[in-house]
């Protein structure tokens, strides 16, 4: 039951093959038996099971709200949520109750859906691993899928050791986590340079990065204003296109949301891709891109062309100025949403009181993480009157650029371009760490973050699972605004490929052995 689609849960509900209590209680139990992933920051199972209760009171007297009753959602802890903390994985907000839902999170309870918790993520959603949060990594799904153990059993004479999981990626780990072991039917991610892209890619789910403006980013705790979007996390391309009907539109809290109507429309189950243009960038065939992900790329397009669409190799020519114009722009923006933190007004307060600057600097000592103070002084150098127009003035004139190159493409005929979603699978925590938060996010973001620069909708599908039976993702870019268009290829691809579900039984395995373990160094 829980590997379901939205579709097809949404059905079961309806005609009484379960009931939203049942569904709710059953993914209550898979959290606490999976709580070793360290998925979820905060689980509302107090109220999920009443606002279960209450769809299945709707049920009963035939008053549905529509596809979504009763079907459990997860949201990243950086979105807004009346009276259920809400803390940026960050001790700058710990113990922080908001008084009201962010827009995302309305428009799905309003909808009957079931917030059945809060993810983890890096704090502030400064990371591209889900390792940098103050709550604890989070762990990759198929570190303990019989798929991955089963091949890594093939390649090496010794088992797994339960120290050697797989990070997530991030910065939106626990809702592709939770989304991946089937905790939840859907879950909110945000996506500023790749964050819901990079995980969807390494947990085996599909991520999608709405258009720019597309979607509310009301109550959602700003990283990067100018290029943070609210992202869709699903196990089908079909599930993530039904949630973007239900999040998209304008929204008067927010001035940046597009004022004409967004009208939504359930996927073609019928796609003819033959008169589609697809574009292969020859800029993102980097030399540290792995053989692997290079060669599950390079079968994705041989399969678009035998199958009747025209592949073509196009150039973004911008790109290798994209990442450095990114971290600058990232920065000098991190500065400024940061500083509302300042003990005072908002966020954490020092005990020390012997002048006010001392009380600044040792609430953000206190509060913020090594990640997130760098990247402050970063911004605020970058800032600074005698380097303003050095760095920030332009940064944003590469990023117009950047933004050009795609626009030059999509009116050359381009229809989608395709491209790698990550450098590689997901590697062991150990080796992850073994870089710095910057270098990891400069490898990681390197093809995801250009989309967010130019405000672009893009999707990374699950294509195939590597030789040690963990996945890789490839991304989809399309033109701004036609995002169901770009689901729609998304959706051809993702039936041609059939990526495997992770057999939960193999996690499953490893769940006493495993909670028990490491319960102490977690969770205590």
């Amino acid at each position: 039951m829980l590997r379901a689609s939205l579709r097809e849960i949404s059905a079961a509900l309806k005609e009484g093959q379960v009931s939203p209590t049942e569904l709710c209680q059953k993914c209550l139990s898979l959290i606490r038996a999976t709580r070793f992933l360290n998925a979820y920051i905060t689980v509302a199972e107090d109220t999920a099971l009443k606002q279960a209760e209450t769809s299945e009171k709707r049920y009963r007297q035939g008053q549905s709200l529509g596809d979504f009753d009763g079907i459990p959602f997860a949201v990243k802890d950086n979105f807004s949520t009346a009276g259920i903390q809400t803390t940026c994985a960050s001790n700058m907000l710990k113990g922080y109750v908001p008084p009201y839902n962010a827009t995302v999170v309305q428009k799905l309870l309003d909808q009957g859906a079931v917030l059945i918790g809060k993810t983890n993520l890096d704090e502030f959603a400064m990371g591209a691993g889900s390792t940098d949060g103050a709550f604890g990594p989070v762990r990759n799904p198929w570190s303990y899928s019989r798929q991955y153990r089963e091949k890594c059993a093939e390649n090496s004479s010794t088992q797994v050791e339960d120290d050697d999981w797989l990070i997530t990626g991030g910065s939106s780990g626990g809702s592709a986590a939770a989304v991946s072991s089937f905790t939840c039917f859907a879950a909110l991610g945000s996506d500023t340079g790749g964050s819901t892209r990079n995980p969807a890619s390494r947990c085996g789910v599909v991520g999608l990065k709405p258009t720019y403006g597309l979607v509310s980013r009301h109550g959602l705790i700003p990283l990067v204003n100018s290029m943070d979007v609210p992202g869709i996390l699903t196990r089908c391309v079909d599930d993530a296109a039904t949630v973007l009907g239900v999040l998209g539109g304008h929204d008067p809290k927010d001035s940046t949301t597009v004022q004409e109507p967004f009208y939504s429309c359930r996927l073609p189950s019928l796609i003819d891709i033959k008169n589609l243009c697809i574009g292969i960038p020859k800029e993102y065939n980097t030399p540290e891109l792995s053989s692997e992900t290079s060669s599950v790329w390079s079968k994705a397009a041989n399969l678009f062309e035998i199958s009747g669409a025209k592949v073509i190799e196009v150039s973004l020519p911008h790109t290798c100025h994209s990442i450095v114009c990114y971290h600058v722009l990232c920065a000098a923006e991190v500065a400024s949403n940061m500083a509302r933190f300042d003990g005072l007004e908002y966020g954490h307060r020092s005990s020390a009181d012997q002048s006010t600057e001392t009380l600044y600097a040792a609430t953000r000592r206190e509060g913020f993480n090594d990640v997130v103070r760098g990247r402050i002084l970063s911004g605020n150098y970058f800032l600074l009157k005698q380097n303003y127009e050095n760095y920030f003035i332009k940064a944003q004139k590469v990023r117009r650029l950047i933004a050009t190159d795609f626009a030059k493409l999509f009116n050359s005929g381009i229809d989608v371009l395709l491209t790698p979603t990550t450098l590689s699978p997901a590697v062991p925590y150990v080796e992850f760490i073994k870089e710095d938060n910057r270098t990891r996010s400069t490898q990681d973001d390197i093809f995801t973050q250009a989309a967010n620069m130019a405000g672009l909708p893009a999707v990374s599908v699950p294509a195939a699972l590597s030789e040690k039976g963990v996945p890789i993702g490839l991304q989809f870019i399309g033109r701004a605004f036609h995002d169901m268009q770009l689901l729609t290829v998304a959706k051809w691809f993702e039936k041609q490929v059939q990526f495997p579900v992770i057999q939960l039984q193999g996690m499953v395995d490893q769940l006493d052995a495993v909670s028990q373990k490491e319960k102490s160094a977690f969770f205590s």
